[in-house]
């Protein structure tokens, strides 16, 4: 069973050389496919750099269409029966693509959702390899030591020679923080312990997600209209069609983490009408309640918080008495659909 990997990326060029590097040391080999999504630094010339060692199958954009449209972009030039979405700034574990593997041939009809971690030394460094500051972040670098540098920085001899010593240094959670860490937490309990919950896609990931590339097809790929969580909305149309949601034990991905850039779903609110408007179902709407408290800053009040996503699930249903409405009106700064759940 062929998996290939689907790397979406704009203006990372330095990340991604290290991604791809990841790729080239797996213990099962994989198709690699990457798509530049209209990046305006040298992601080209990285790509180039690195099929001289490995084939990949690419595709250029000349303008960015989006996380999900680059993302289908890239399953449509793949050629594996599994397709396991990666991003251009996350190494991967040199089993990640085995695991995968594994778990798919078990079960025909699986979203498999890996083991998610970061990297939280690399967020000041425009190029983790050699540590070259971000722009702002000149002094804050040239004040680390020699130590602290070698020990912040991730290069292609470490990926290739010692990988164990990144895992030691990573953490759960695709981002650092409290909030992250608890819903990677909640997210894999799910997972592993509550297998017949019926909101499991929300534990679905944007990166380190494989499905096979059929299903992928039939179900047209991600929302284009969605571009965040727009891997929760197609595992909910995934599920809805029979596929089971599964924890890949050991399949880890490791974010190389960054200051700028990541978008608060909370904040950037726009993927909720398009998420509702395909679903109308309180457990979309229950997705808010659910972040906001993980968050202590929310301010969310003791009746309203929702710790686990089958306390989501007794939440969503009818009889359950819990008032989606007020609790979101309990949230900070939070101007997502006015849309009532049905």
């Amino acid at each position: 069973m062929r998996v290939s990997v689907v790397i979406r990326s704009k203006d990372e060029a330095d990340r991604l050389r290290l991604t791809l590097h990841s790729l080239s040391c797996q213990t099962t080999p994989a198709e690699i496919v990457v798509v530049n999504d209209g990046s305006s630094d040298h992601t080209r010339e990285v790509i180039e750099e690195a099929a001289k060692s490995a084939p990949l199958a690419v595709a250029h954009h000349r303008a960015p269409r989006g996380r999900s449209a680059a993302a289908n972009a890239g399953v449509e030039i793949a050629s594996g029966d599994i397709v396991l979405f990666l991003d251009g700034d996350t190494l991967a574990a040199p089993d990640l693509v085995a695991r995968h593997a594994s778990v798919h041939a078990e079960d025909a009809e699986i979203v498999g959702r890996g083991e998610t971690h970061h990297l939280r030394g690399t967020r000041f460094f425009l190029d983790p390899e050699k540590g070259t500051p971000k722009p702002g972040e000149e002094a804050r670098v040239a004040r680390l030591s020699p130590a602290e540098m070698t020990r912040m920085c991730v290069t292609r001899a470490e990926i290739r020679e010692n990988f164990a010593a990144i895992d030691l240094r990573s953490q759960a959670g695709v981002y650092p923080g409290a909030g992250a860490r608890a819903l990677y937490e909640l997210e894999m309990d799910a997972l592993r312990h509550h297998p017949n919950c019926a909101v499991l896609w929300a534990a679905a990931s944007g990166s380190n997600m494989s499905v096979r590339r059929a299903s992928f097809l039939r179900e047209g790929g991600f929302n284009a209209g969605v571009d965040i969580n727009e891997h929760r909305e197609l595992a909910l149309r995934l599920t809805q069609a029979g596929a089971r949601m599964t924890a890949v034990d050991g399949a880890r991905t490791y974010h190389l983490t960054h200051r700028a850039g990541w978008r608060d779903p909370l904040k950037d609110t726009g993927w909720e009408d398009v998420f509702y408007q395909a679903h109308p179902i309180p457990d979309v709407k229950l997705l808010a309640v659910l972040w906001a408290s993980l968050s202590d800053a929310a301010g969310l009040p003791a009746k309203y918080r929702i710790f686990s996503l089958p306390e989501l699930e007794k939440a969503a249903r009818r009889d359950s008495g819990f008032d989606c409405d007020a609790a979101r009106s309990h949230i900070p700064g939070f101007t997502g659909s006015n849309a009532s759940p049905t």
